[in-house]
Order: C-alpha cells, then structure tokens, then sequence
C-alpha cells in the first residue's frame, strides 16, 4: 500500500511527465528517493531529442550508479509515472536499484495507445517482474493512472 509520502513522490512524477509534455516530449517523469527520504535526483522523457533510450528511468539508473554504493541503490526507490519498459528495468536491475512504484502500469499504456490508435512500440511492454523477477514492485495507484492517462491523450492528439 502507498502512503502519503510515497504519493506525493508519485504527484512529483506526474508534474514532472506534465513537463516533459509541455516540452514537446512523451509524457514521462521518475523520482528517486533514497532510504532516508530524501530526493537524490529526478527526470522526465527526453526523446524528443531523436535519442529513443533518454527515458528519466534509465537517466536516474546511471545517476545512481555514478553516485550511490551498492548498499545505498538497493534501500532507494524509484518513483515513476509509468511502469518501467524492459530497457529500464533492465537498467534498474542492473545497478542494484531497490523498490519501484508506478502511478500507471505497461498494460494499461498499451491499452491507452491502442485506442488513440497510435502504432505499438518497436519493444514489447513487459510487467518489471518479467525483467527483474524479485524485485518490490507497486502500482498501478488509481486516481494518478487517470492523470497519466490523460498526458498521453494530449500528448498524442497534439502529435502530428
């Protein structure tokens, strides 16, 4: 279950996923927290850029190793607009990173473009458990997942 805090962070993402839309950019944004509480980094979706890997998931992975030891990455949690792709997840495995929680899950961004008739992407959306199978995963966290959905609406009425 999601406190109060940890929604808060999840806001952040959401503000932040808003940000990278008001950009021109996909509507994503992550926030990572260390054990303690305390926001060590945060990004949104940069693809706009021509580079399709500058998701905040995958920026905030190599921030933390750069900049955490071991022990520090697996007591973090990762905040995020929407669940990880296997590229991220992959990218969060691989650095150690603890917990992730999502305000909206792969299946239902999926679904969400399927009926904005967008093309599916050139990587299958994968549950994070599928990528890294024991890792602590929550979400979807209802009431932020409609925002989430509605970014993406935006986003891809506005696409040309």
């Amino acid at each position: 279950m999601v406190n109060e805090t940890e929604l808060r962070h999840l806001r952040r993402c959401v503000e932040l996923a808003n940000e990278a839309l008001e950009a021109g950019d996909e509507p994503f944004g992550s926030v990572l927290v260390a054990a303690d509480g305390t926001v060590l980094a945060e990004d949104h979706n940069r693809v706009a850029s021509g580079d399709r890997t500058r998701h905040p998931e995958f920026e905030l992975a190599r921030w933390a190793a750069a900049h955490m030891s071991p022990e520090e990455r697996a007591a973090a949690t990762v905040f995020t607009s929407g669940e990880h792709c296997p590229m991220c997840a992959a990218a969060h495995g691989w650095v150690g990173l603890g917990r992730i929680v999502y305000a909206s899950s792969a299946e239902q961004l999926v679904a969400w473009l399927s009926e904005l008739g967008v093309p599916a992407a050139p990587v299958r959306a994968l549950p994070i458990q599928e990528i890294v199978p024991d890792l602590a995963v929550e979400g979807p966290v209802p009431g932020l997942a409609e925002q989430v959905r509605d970014l993406h609406r935006r986003f891809h009425r506005a696409a040309p």
